[in-house]
């Protein structure tokens, strides 16, 4: 079930029976919410005919529809967060936080605190939600998350990506993969690679992703300033061939983010067996830390400058090594298959007992 519109186009995309019961999205506070009348009572009939309820995210009407319909009932049901629980968010944006305090004790808190289970991707991100809002209680479980393995031809991919970013040419690069935003980190990420380009005259950067809030303008000014326009590349967002072009070929993905809360695209990094150099709030950092498939730093000026500098510094060998140990840690912790099963197997204990 959905609060899309029945005529969203990707909607016909979703390999599954999808019920849609939204309406079309317009500027008002209610649509924003995704207010829908009728949900409440459309899961109230439904919900006994399923083994289990997951409810995904929260913070709109879904969320306080399933609070509604099945607090205290007996379908058991699961809330998957998604990394909406973490603290960074209200001290970000602490009007929000305010806000969203107010829905906790009224929607979300009594949600999660009659949930069957809380399902949260990483130990880190179940660590974060325990100080997110006031009162919390939860029978918290940690379920993983993942994504699809690489496929295709690496070749003809690489070609694609550089056809992509023909200022590139063949130079090697390190690879920013993501959404534009302010909470990645960008800005660190130029001054960390400014920081190292005399050592290495032969490197480039990538940034490559959507800019829905107009950041690149910005980042390509600070770029200006530090004279590198010519070996910082901006080529806004790639996707099939480029995109996995652009992983296969370069020498280390680089996410210096404030947060994160799994972060697909590390994962997606570590299948294409190259090592992520990421920071401390990438919630999956103390897997990659203990793979040994990459490198981890704070999301500060300092930590990312030392994580550029410390990765210039192994030695080629090492540096191969770490790839070698990505893809393994990928194989190990982050295929979506192991993490449906996963998911299967946490439910199936739950509702059991």
């Amino acid at each position: 079930m959905t609060l899309d519109a029945p005529d969203a186009s990707f909607l016909a995309d979703v390999p599954a029976v999808v019920h849609a019961l939204g309406k079309p999205r317009n500027r008002t506070p209610w649509s924003r919410y995704r207010y829908a009348p009728g949900v409440v009572e459309w899961i109230k009939a439904n919900a006994p005919r399923y083994d289990a309820v997951i409810v995904a995210g929260l913070w709109n009407y879904s969320s306080m529809a399933a609070r509604l319909a099945l607090a205290g009932g007996p379908t058991p049901y699961f809330v998957f967060t998604h990394g909406m629980l973490d603290p960074w968010f209200r001290k970000t944006y602490p009007l929000k936080g305010w806000l969203k305090q107010l829905f906790w004790l009224g929607s979300e808190g009594p949600l999660l605190r009659h949930a069957r289970g809380v399902l949260f991707t990483t130990e880190e991100e179940r660590m974060l939600a325990d100080k997110a809002f006031w009162p919390y209680r939860a029978n918290a479980r940690v379920v993983g998350y993942g994504t699809a393995d690489v496929s295709g031809n690496s070749t003809a991919q690489i070609a694609a990506f550089r056809h992509a970013v023909p200022a590139l040419g063949e130079r090697r690069y390190l690879l920013f993969l993501s959404r534009v935003h302010p909470k990645k980190g960008c800005d660190l990420l130029i001054d960390a690679f400014a920081s190292i380009a005399d050592r290495a005259s032969d490197l480039d950067l990538v940034i490559a992703g959507p800019d829905h809030e107009g950041l690149v303008d910005r980042l390509k000014a600070q770029v200006g300033d530090l004279h590198l326009e010519d070996r910082v590349h901006f080529p806004e967002m790639l996707q099939g061939d480029q995109k996995w072009g652009a992983f296969r070929g370069c020498e280390a993905f680089v996410l210096t983010s404030h947060q994160e809360n799994f972060g697909v695209v590390v994962a997606e990094a570590l299948a294409c067996a190259k090592p992520v150099l990421i920071s401390d709030k990438v919630n999956i950092w103390r897997e990659v830390a203990a793979d040994k498939a990459g490198l981890v730093e704070p999301d500060t000026h300092e930590g990312s400058c030392r994580l550029l500098a410390r990765f210039l510094g192994l030695e080629c060998s090492e540096r191969k090594r770490m790839g070698e140990r990505a893809r393994e840690s990928f194989l190990a912790r982050f295929t979506i298959e192991a993490a449906a099963a996963n998911l299967m197997t946490q439910i199936e204990c739950d509702i059991s007992r």
